[in-house]
C-alpha cells in the first residue's frame, strides 16, 4: 500500500516517497480529460458521419437523375465511405492520444516510428490498394453472389481492408482484400434454370410437350423474374417406365431457384388437369397356362 501525504503548504502531495506537485497533478488531470474528450469526439464523429453518409446515399438511391448509381453500386460506395471515415478518425484520434501521453513527437521519433509502421503495415497497405482496385474495376458489389477461392455467399460489405460475405448457412466470412485473387461473380448477367419433367412411357410425347409449352408461355407473363421465356428442349432421357422432358429458361440472378420451383408446380397442376399420371414401375406376370391343381 502507498502512503498518501497531503501537504497544502508545499503545494503538492506525496505518494509513497514520490513527491507530486500541484502543477503535475493539474497536467495529469488535463491529459486524462483531453484523452477522454478525444475518445468521445472520435465516437461522435463516426456515428454522425456514418448517419450523414447513409442519408446522402439513401437520397441518391431514390433520385431519378441519369447519373444515379444503381442500388448495389450505391451500397458499395456507402460501405467504402464509412470505412474511410472510420479509419481516418482512428488514425488522427490515436495520434492525438499519443501526443497527450508522450507530448510532442519529434521528427526523429516520427521517422523511426514511420519506418516501423511501414514494415509492419505492408499487408494493410496491400489490402487497401486491392480494395480500391475492386471498387474502381467494379469486380463485385454489395448484394452480389460471389465465390472467393473456396468461400461463397452474398457480399454484405466491402471495406478498405476487408470484404465480408455471408454464405447460405449464415456464416460470415471476413476476407482481407489483399488475399483476394480469384473471384467468380454469379450475379452478372442472367442465370439459366432447368426443370426436368418425368411422364409415363406410354403417354403421347407430342401431347405432353404441347401441355408443357403452354405452361411456359403463361409462366413468362406472370413471373417478373423470368428474363427469357422457358422452352421445351425435348426428351432428355428414356427409361423403362418413364420419359424425361427438359425445360430451360433464364432468370434474374439469385431467383433461378424460385423460378424452378414455381415452374415445376405449374407444370404439375397442368398435367393433373389433363389426367396425366405420374410414372411408376409396372410389372407383368407371365403364365404358361398351367395352373396348380392343389391351389
Amino acid at each position: 500500500m502507498f502512503a498518501l501525504d497531503v501537504d497544502l503548504t508545499k503545494g503538492g502531495i506525496n505518494i509513497g516517497n514520490i513527491p507530486i506537485t500541484t502543477n503535475q497533478l493539474t497536467d495529469l488531470l488535463f491529459k486524462v480529460i483531453s484523452i477522454a474528450a478525444i475518445a468521445i469526439f472520435m465516437y461522435l464523429t463516426i456515428k454522425i458521419g456514418s448517419a450523414i453518409i447513409h442519408k446522402f446515399m439513401e437520397r441518391q438511391r431514390k433520385s431519378n437523375l441519369k447519373f444515379t448509381l444503381n442500388e448495389k453500386k450505391s451500397m458499395t460506395l456507402e460501405a467504402i465511405l464509412k470505412s474511410i471515415l472510420r479509419y481516418g478518425v482512428y488514425f488522427f484520434g490515436i495520434v492525438g492520444i499519443l501526443s497527450q501521453v508522450f507530448g510532442a513527437i519529434s521528427l526523429t521519433f516520427a521517422g523511426i516510428g514511420g519506418v516501423a509502421i511501414a514494415f509492419g503495415a505492408q499487408s494493410i497497405v496491400k489490402d487497401i490498394i486491392n480494395g480500391f482496385f475492386i471498387l474502381f474495376e467494379d469486380q463485385f458489389a454489395v448484394g452480389d453472389y460471389i465465390n472467393i477461392d473456396d468461400k461463397g455467399g452474398i457480399v454484405e460489405s466491402i471495406e478498405l481492408r476487408v470484404t465480408k460475405i455471408r454464405d447460405f448457412n449464415g456464416d460470415l466470412h471476413i476476407i482481407p482484400n489483399g488475399l483476394i485473387s480469384k473471384i467468380t461473380n454469379h450475379s452478372r448477367g442472367d442465370i439459366r434454370f432447368a426443370v426436368d419433367v418425368d411422364v409415363p412411357y406410354d403417354e403421347d410425347i407430342d401431347r405432353i410437350i404441347g401441355i408443357v409449352s403452354n405452361v411456359c408461355s403463361e409462366f413468362k407473363d406472370t413471373n417478373e423474374n423470368v428474363i427469357e421465356r422457358p422452352k421445351v428442349l425435348g426428351v432428355s432421357a428414356i427409361r423403362e417406365s418413364s420419359q424425361t422432358i427438359r425445360v430451360i429458361g433464364r432468370a434474374k440472378p439469385l431467383t433461378q431457384g424460385e423460378c424452378e420451383m414455381s415452374l415445376r408446380r405449374e407444370i404439375k397442376k397442368a398435367l393433373d388437369k389433363e389426367k396425366v399420371e405420374a410414372p411408376y414401375q409396372k410389372r407383368k406376370i407371365l403364365s404358361d397356362g398351367k395352373g396348380d391343381k392343389n391351389a
